[in-house]
């Protein structure tokens, strides 16, 4: 039986450029919305009293028999004091024609990567065509690739950052500066960040909403993928009483997206109006309406997601000769 591919962390960031993954994205959301995927809500696994682990298996059909894969995560908030990552992550890839095992893949950087990338998919689908400002709320390894990935489908020429913790700010223009040809401000303040942004994209682990919906223009794309618990927020409830609200999964916002859960149970908005970027994409529904819209984006993170990035990671790595062939 041929070997298992191991892919680290290098490995998967190599093989996994940012304009493809966002297509992969496109493709996975669409498969998710019109039925062909095969998608179960996620496990989660409580170890003890604060530690879980979750479980996220996915199958989406396509070329090649389409992709087949598992993701495991594991949370454990006492692991920073002692110098270990909060979050552990490992995707396995298997073939969906034989079942065989293919690829493992280092799941933390596949994770930020594809969450990067689906945020510029919904990017690509519903913000302006001619925005240039992007006001980014967070400074960990998400707001990196959510950075990354509004650049790589919109003509950005400014970002404002802001953050609590300032260093963390200087620490993201630093490292994103050699990535990305912008001009970079930190600010003092959300409302600083968000005057005229024409895309917000919000990266935190907060509980309370990161900005005020005045501090919002007209015509602004939000992007949300920090909160993926119900007892998470980022959004304030104004903001989605008035925007076009999109969500990666219905089943899976409905009962993980923390501010839309506490919107919907607050009479803020009604599930009817809530549309996936899966039906934008495969053109069941239309994107923005008018130039003065807001649109939103809600991102929990789903199985396709991983599925699709383990797929095209795999492809790519084979080409470029990345990764270790371990027996099995």
């Amino acid at each position: 039986m041929p070997g298992l591919l191991v892919l680290d962390q290098n490995a998967v960031a190599a093989a996994l450029p940012m304009e493809p993954l966002i297509a992969a994205m496109k493709t996975a959301y669409a498969a998710l919305s019109d039925g062909s995927a095969a998608m179960p809500l996620r496990t989660r696994l409580a170890v003890g009293d604060a530690d879980a682990a979750l479980f996220m298996p996915a199958f989406v059909p396509g070329e090649g028999g389409g992709s087949l894969a598992v993701k495991i995560v594991t949370l454990f908030p006492g692991n920073p004091p002692s110098g270990l990552p909060l979050i552990h992550a490992a995707v396995l890839a298997m073939d969906p024609r034989t079942g065989q095992m293919l690829a493992l893949l280092e799941g933390g950087v596949l994770t930020a990567l594809r969450t990067g990338a689906g945020a510029g998919a919904a990017t690509d689908l519903l913000a302006r065509p001619d925005s240039r400002s992007l006001a980014v709320i967070g400074a960990g390894r998400q707001a990196r690739t959510q950075l990354r990935a509004v650049c790589a489908v919109r003509p950005i020429v400014r970002v404002r950052v802001y953050a609590p913790t300032a260093v963390h700010v200087q620490e993201f223009i630093t490292a994103m500066s050699e990535i990305v040809p912008v001009e970079f401000s930190a600010v003092r303040s959300s409302a600083e960040a968000l005057a005229g942004a024409d895309i917000v994209c919000t990266a935190t682990t907060s509980r309370t909403p990161v900005f005020s919906d005045a501090d919002l223009s007209p015509g602004t794309h939000i992007n949300a993928v920090g909160s993926y618990t119900p007892d998470m927020v980022e959004i304030p409830p104004e903001t989605l009483a008035r925007a076009r609200i999109t969500v990666d999964s219905r089943t899976a916002c409905a009962a993980e997206a923390g501010e839309l859960i506490r919107a919907v149970k607050q009479g803020f908005v009604k599930t009817e109006r809530i549309d996936e970027i899966g039906e934008i994409a495969v053109g069941l529904k239309p994107g923005r309406s008018s130039e003065t819209e807001i649109t939103c984006f809600k991102s929990v993170g789903v199985a396709v997601q991983d599925a699709a990035a383990g797929a095209l990671a795999l492809q790519r790595a084979r080409e470029l000769g990345l990764g270790k062939i371990v027996d099995w």
